[in-house]
């Protein structure tokens, strides 16, 4: 393992997740309970945002997806919102050297339509810009939901029914896994959730179905590398039987 890692994921480390994703939650309450603007909060998780990516490249976590803006997110105020837009467009215009330095690929899921088109162009450029790389996989949901996702993907399949390419039996959770936006992404072994909350609200919904799941109380600007550490011990202790049992 990589030097810095605590002995309880050193000797973990046959079974170190090959991708964690990251529901960070919690920089609303940060900001409150030090009396700033929820905004603040939002920046400060930006900074966790770049200590989780640097750990996991270090670490050797292959597949890094964090969920930045939910398809239900419109719903919070206006400034919120463009606040968080311009924090995406800020991170991408001053990261995408920092990525291509520790060999970070970085990619994105969720609707683009609903965005700015300076933003979409600049989420373009940094897809383009660090293709090469395979140190890490990162991926941003941005405007993602998981309920949306299977309805787009059945949606696709029904129209190559519909066309003749494709017959209803041919529909096997594999080729419906391969519609989704996280098409060429392993499923989460390790789904975290930051700031106490215990749900996956519409993340991942299909690709969680045997993700093991760590609720952590942290704020997710509070949110560091042996936050990371402490998840990843949790995961390493469970035992994933993916229904069968554990004698099988």
């Amino acid at each position: 393992m990589t030097q810095g890692l605590g002995h309880k994921l050193d000797a973990a480390a046959a079974s170190l997740p090959q991708h964690i994703a990251i529901i960070m939650d919690g920089n609303g309450r940060w900001a409150k309970k030090r009396y700033m603007p929820r905004t603040l909060g939002h920046r400060e998780g930006a900074e966790a945002v770049r200590r989780s990516v640097t750990a996991c490249a270090e670490i050797g976590v292959p597949y890094l997806t964090l969920f930045a803006f939910s398809s239900e997110n419109w719903k919070r105020p206006a400034d919120e919102v463009d606040d968080l837009m311009w924090l995406l467009r800020s991170y991408l215009q001053r990261e995408v050297n920092e990525l291509n330095r520790q060999k970070v690929r970085i990619g994105f899921i969720g609707d683009r339509t609903a965005l700015a088109p300076d933003l979409v162009s600049l989420i373009e450029n940094a897809e383009q810009q660090t293709r090469h790389n395979d140190r890490l996989i990162f991926t941003i949901a941005v405007n993602y939901g998981g309920q949306n996702d299977i309805v787009s993907a059945a949606q696709r399949l029904a129209r190559e029914v519909a066309a003749g390419r494709m017959r209803p039996d041919q529909i096997t959770p594999e080729t419906f896994a391969a519609s989704l936006m996280t098409m060429g992404l392993p499923d989460p072994d390790l789904i975290i959730r930051t700031s106490g909350e215990q749900r996956l609200s519409n993340f991942m919904l299909w690709q969680a179905a045997y993700s093991e799941l760590v609720f952590i109380d942290t704020l997710w600007p509070d949110f560091s590398r042996k936050s990371l550490e402490e998840a990843i011990a949790l995961f390493s202790r469970r035992d994933r039987r993916f229904g069968a049992t554990s004698e099988s």
